[in-house]
């Protein structure tokens, strides 16, 4: 039995304090990196989310026909009376992002043919976009359009979309007026 060579009850004993020694600590750091990792992806789903609500409302104005009007109180409405922006398949739609002034909650009305405040007999769908608003502003020149976002412990977020031009006012033809007059 000389040629055999085998760990004595001592060194098992010690290799096992060891072990017990060391995976607390480690067990400790995997708990922590855990939870880090929930926190970003939090985070990360959360900046998407407002990435995709800022993309919804920059396409509303892109894809509208110029025909946009901006009510400015408390807090800014801004309606697209006719996008192709539509999240519910509608077919030129009206898009409306408004502020509710009790709550602070930015959202968005989307329907066809319909004013604020509502009528009972309306269809629209209503998305709740971002809360704690302390500003929501826009701004429009000839061309452009400036859209200006502020939440209460965020960043604010601004953006800028450029050649939504106003529709044209349809003249009048001197003929059929000419031709009214007549009539008459």
């Amino acid at each position: 039995m000389k040629g055999k060579k085998a760990f004595t009850l001592i060194e098992v004993l010690i290799s096992i304090m060891l072990v017990g020694l060391i995976l607390p600590p480690l067990y400790k750091l995997l708990n922590l990196m855990n939870d880090s990792n929930t926190q970003i992806f939090s985070y990360v789903k959360k900046q998407s989310l407002d990435a995709r609500i800022i993309d919804t409302m920059y396409l509303d104005i892109l894809s509208s026909d110029g025909n946009i009007s901006i009510v400015k109180n408390d807090f800014t409405r801004l309606c697209i009376n006719h996008t192709n922006n539509s999240l519910y398949g509608l077919h030129q739609s009206k898009v409306c992002w408004v502020v509710l002034k009790d709550k602070h909650k930015l959202i968005r009305t989307e329907g066809i043919n319909y004013n604020l405040p509502l009528s009972l007999d309306k269809t629209i769908y209503i998305d709740n976009a971002f809360e704690h608003m302390e500003l929501f502003d826009v701004y429009r020149s000839k061309s452009d359009i400036l859209v200006l976002l502020k939440r209460k412990s965020q960043d604010p977020i601004t953006f800028a979309i450029y050649g939504v031009h106003q529709p044209s006012k349809k003249k009048k033809q001197k003929g059929i007026l000419h031709h009214k007059k007549e009539r008459n």
